[in-house]
């Protein structure tokens, strides 16, 4: 016989009675983080009278959302709610400081709609998380007001000058902007902004960070002094070009055409877009700048919506093919060695690790595992390895022709870096590349070897810089592939000094070759666009890459394509896919003529909408992505 179980005393829940109403403005209209897409409007709740004066635009507020409390942001306050039906009220204050202004929520409701997100995506974004302890020791400025003009804003392209750090090219620009007011200036890496904060640190301009590398305190804190400063220069990383900071008038966006100006994760914006927006809203002033502008913006300077600033200068520029697959080709070595006399000289490596491509000696033939994938070797003297299933190779024998001696096609900077010190020796050797970065390099004869990106600077510069295996930067098979190289090659050729050369292994007759020597990249990105136009590509269509399970997505597809037939969407639409991805998903990219993409991206947001009503896995819908 069971032990009888003791009785259990039913739970009584008593709601909590509601406040006294407000008498003025009772209802706040908030964006409240329901965690659920399509539950992307916002919501009215009336506001208690004892929480009244604090209830402002930007205030972070709790608030009931079904059976739980959640977080919110006001938007406004109303004197009648359009609601029908009882209407709950605000709980609480969760910051007595405005996190944000109408202006900064109205710029975040555009970049909601412009890329088909929930709004709660781009505040979690915009906003950085609050600290309690940073909230209570706040003490906020007395805001001035200032009567705000509506002025036709400038837009331009500064393109940096060679021979001189770029960090310290921009800080005169920022002088010259913080004249007029306040500057925002968005860079890509931490690297660059320590650069840039260093710069600026010199000329004692002081200044704010807003970036990841500070501590959640620091940065909340310098979020909420960016809002109240009269004046100030803010700097930070791609979120930052959200900051409502106070009487700004110019944003300056540090190497445009970096892929780090592109959020990885929802809601997939970019800055160069997003500041776009911000001036149409603000009347801001827009300076990019880089050596090399973006596909987007070389459109705008081809068609005088931007204006191209550069200044001119002559390049000691050299060209060498290399026929039979060496890594230096023979005319090469007189250059570098007389270079080597008056200083360092930089070598720009394609890849990092050591071999990774391995052929056959006798007859080429691609060394392969059984699994398909490439065998590679991570070091002088290691025994081959598949890059796929890891499968060691200890005597590896050519499926072809029988041989057993390997021939590494594709070097890493750990094998060129024995090829160049054996050709060049009594030099000492650096290599830079991923996990072992070096930031600055003595004013003294060696030989350094970077991987892109990982140049480490010269104070007087390099008497050389050499592009090793030059092609095969333009060889990605990503859309931004021409545009990432001709940038990677004027950064690194701006490296050397003033009597420096560039030594370029690429054909002879290539067009970066004589870019590079007149710095002027035009010829080169007039070129791209007639290409791109003639076959309908970005920058002259808006892209959509959509990614979905793979065993929706031919589904997807048949109902994207019997959308165009019922004209549900622009019969300019083209839909490519579905292509299998890794993790079980598949991508479906979808062009459209920029005058219609507005259509597509409801379309694409309503759909998003109905899987979410449906319970469906949502799909990630990037627009205009930086790579497909």
């Amino acid at each position: 016989m069971a032990a009888p179980r003791l009785f259990r005393l039913k739970a009584e829940v008593i709601s909590r009675p509601e406040a006294e109403a407000a008498t003025h403005l009772p209802i706040a209209r908030i964006w409240v983080d329901t965690g659920v897409f399509h539950l992307d409007t916002p919501f009215d709740y009336a506001v208690p009278k004892n929480l009244s004066d604090a209830v402002t635009t930007g205030v972070r507020v709790q608030v009931p959302f079904g059976t739980r409390e959640v977080e919110g942001i006001v938007i406004e306050r109303l004197q009648q709610s359009e609601t029908s039906g009882r209407i709950r009220q605000i709980s609480k204050i969760l910051s007595a400081h405005p996190v944000a202004t109408t202006k900064s929520l109205e710029l975040i409701a555009v970049v909601a709609q412009r890329w088909s997100t929930n709004p709660s995506d781009v505040l979690r974004l915009a906003i950085p998380p609050r600290v309690a302890a940073v909230d209570k020791a706040y003490t906020p400025q007395s805001r001035i007001a200032r009567s705000v003009m509506r002025t036709d804003a400038d837009q331009l392209f500064l393109a940096f000058d060679p021979f001189e750090n770029p960090a310290h090219q921009i800080v005169s620009q920022i002088q010259k902007a913080a004249k007029k007011g306040s500057v925002l200036l968005v860079a890509p890496d931490e690297h660059d902004l320590d650069e840039i904060s260093h710069a600026l640190h010199s000329e004692k301009l002081t200044h704010l960070r807003l970036d990841s590398s500070l501590t959640r305190a620091e940065r909340y804190e310098n979020y909420l002094k960016a809002m109240d400063a009269p004046n100030c220069i803010v700097i930070g990383a791609r979120s930052a070009i959200f900051a409502p900071i106070s009487n700004l008038k110019t944003i300056i966006m540090y190497k445009e055409s970096s892929h780090e100006h592109f959020e990885v994760r929802s809601p997939g914006c970019n800055v160069r877009d997003i500041a776009f927006i911000r001036k149409s809203l603000e009347s801001i002033n827009l300076i990019f700048t880089g050596y090399v502008p973006s596909m987007e913006l070389s459109l705008l300077i081809d068609t005088n919506r931007l204006r191209f600033l550069n200044h001119a200068f002559k390049l000691n520029v050299k060209s060498f093919a290399s026929d039979d697959g060496t890594l230096l080709p023979g005319r090469i070595f007189s250059d570098i060695r007389k270079a080597l006399i008056r200083g360092p000289v930089l070598f720009l490596v394609p890849r990092k690790g050591y071999g990774n491509a391995l052929l056959c000696a006798r007859c080429k033939n691609l060394a392969q595992c059984t699994c398909g994938g490439r065998l590679s070797i991570g070091s002088k003297n290691a025994i081959p390895r598949c890059t796929v299933c890891a499968k060691d190779f200890p005597e590896w024998v050519c499926t072809w022709c029988n041989r057993t001696k390997p021939y590494v096609a594709g070097r890493g900077i750990e094998r060129a870096g024995e090829e160049i010190s054996r050709a060049f020796s009594g030099y000492p050797l650096v290599l830079s590349f991923e996990g072992v970065i070096k930031t600055v390099v003595p004013d003294s004869p060696a030989l350094v070897l970077a991987t892109p990106g990982a140049a480490p600077r010269c104070a007087q510069g390099y008497s050389a810089v050499v592009i090793l295996e030059g092609l095969n930067f333009f060889s990605h098979p990503d859309i931004r592939a021409q545009e990432r190289a001709r940038e990677l090659f004027f950064e690194t050729a701006a490296m050397i000094d003033p009597k420096g050369v560039v030594l370029l292994t690429v054909p002879d007759g290539h067009p970066i070759t004589s870019s590079v020597a007149k710095w002027n990249p035009g010829a080169m990105i007039r070129r791209e666009l007639t290409e791109r136009q003639e076959v309908s590509l970005p920058p002259f269509v808006q892209s959509f890459l959509l990614s979905c399970p793979v065993n929706e997505a031919t589904q997807l597809v048949s109902g994207l394509n019997k959308s165009i037939s019922e004209a549900r969407l622009p019969a300019s639409v083209k839909v490519f896919g579905p292509t299998p991805m890794p993790k079980g998903l598949a991508k479906i990219v979808i062009y459209v003529d920029v005058d219609d993409a507005t259509q597509v991206r409801s379309f694409v947001h309503e759909l998003q909408r109905r899987r979410s009503i449906a319970k469906k896995q949502l799909l990630s819908i990037r627009v205009d992505p930086y790579s497909f």
